[in-house]
């Protein structure tokens, strides 16, 4: 019996016993439990499978779907619970339900974590369902606490009223998308990274260029966006081609010195053994050393994944037509529409998150090889 899971099954039983009788004990006429049946309920088999799983010590995949199933029914009771009239004015008594919840989903997505087997396909579905899990209860809390407290929308709104004013404003926000990231991102990516990939090859060519240039290009990435920005709006106008150069130079040196660095990873070894075989330097470059240096190229390329799109709405607040998600950010927060503000936010994460993880798959085809894709099975 594992006592790891026996204090789980102990903490989600506590708060249970707390959310029963506090709304008792402080005389709460809000959350009277017998004027809403379904919490009760909720509780009440929380509080036995708790108390059951405690005293038996029984874990497994079953024993989290219940767990799971039960979260979801107790988030809905929730959901009825505010609808009730709880809105601002939430007790105690409500919390200490909310953080029975929570006890019980922690000990769910452990049951899931700690669950191992040999079928690929059960590994992916939980690598992908524990984030996910634990994501919706991060935004059913986030809903609860500005729901629960009354937050002004302009201070915090709830995610319910940003997934309405996404799901309203899909037209503009595509625009903006498509002038941000499919015109500025990915444009300045590829020239930046590319450039950069170009030079680090000619860098290690010239001993003379890897002392003079690299110095200079760690103080030039130092450089702020902001100094930059405005620069760059003068030289090459209002348009997406200003902000791709500020993506370009973001993402140039990141490129550069970690080429520079894969370059030299290359065993003494293997450089000796393709001398041996009377291989001349582009032959062991194509033949060894970018073989070597790809999980640092891959590196500055998951780096960038992210620089470019910040880069890029950072850029744009410093003059953009009237479309592009930094233009959106800055217009809204002047005219204190915060819900389209966090719409525009959720978008731009989502496509950055794709486009790193599109970068991490490419990197997992291309270097299989390398030691840390290995798995072991127990």
């Amino acid at each position: 019996m594992s006592r790891q899971f026996d204090n789980f099954a102990l903490v989600a039983l506590g708060f249970v016993v707390l959310a029963l009788l506090l709304p008792l004990t402080a005389g709460d006429s809000q959350l009277g439990w017998m004027d809403h049946p379904a919490a009760f309920s909720v509780l009440l088999l929380v509080g036995g499978v708790s108390l059951y799983t405690a005293w038996k010590g029984v874990h497994g995949t079953g024993v989290a779907l219940l767990i799971v199933g039960l979260v979801f029914i107790g988030v809905l009771s929730a959901i009825g619970l505010m609808n009730d009239g709880l809105a601002g004015t939430a007790s105690w008594g409500f919390w200490a339900y909310i953080f029975s919840l929570w006890a019980l989903i922690w000990r769910g997505i452990a049951h899931i974590s700690n669950t191992s087997t040999l079928h690929k396909g059960q590994r992916v579905a939980t690598s992908i369902f524990i984030p996910a899990l634990f994501g919706l209860w991060l935004l059913f809390l986030w809903e609860m606490l500005c729901v629960g407290f009354g937050v002004p929308g302009v201070l915090l709104p709830p995610p319910s009223a940003i997934f309405l004013q996404l799901i309203s404003s899909l037209d503009i926000l595509y625009a903006d998308f498509v002038q941000t990231f499919m015109k500025s991102v990915l444009s300045g990516f590829i020239m930046g990274c590319g450039s950069g990939f170009i030079v680090a090859i000619l860098v290690d060519r010239s001993p003379f260029l890897k002392r003079g240039l690299l110095p200079l290009g760690n103080m030039v990435s130092a450089l702020p966006i902001v100094g930059i920005a405005p620069i760059m709006v003068m030289w090459f106008g209002f348009d997406w081609q200003s902000k791709a150069a500020v993506v370009v130079i973001m993402t140039f040196f990141p490129m550069l010195v970690n080429t520079v660095a894969g370059l030299s990873a290359a065993g003494k070894l293997e450089l000796e053994l393709m001398r041996s075989y009377g291989a001349g330097y582009w032959q062991t470059l194509f033949k060894l050393r970018l073989h070597s240096a790809m999980p640092f190229i891959f590196n500055a390329l998951k780096i960038n994944s992210t620089l470019a799109l910040i880069g890029a709405i950072v850029a744009e607040f410093f003059g953009t037509p009237i479309v592009g998600m930094g233009f959106r950010i800055s217009t809204e927060v002047g005219r204190m529409n915060v819900d389209m503000v966090w719409a525009e936010i959720f978008i731009a994460a989502l496509a950055g998150s794709t486009f790193y993880g599109v970068m991490a798959l490419l990197e997992r085809a291309v270097t299989f090889w390398h030691p840390s894709y290995r798995v072991k099975h127990r």
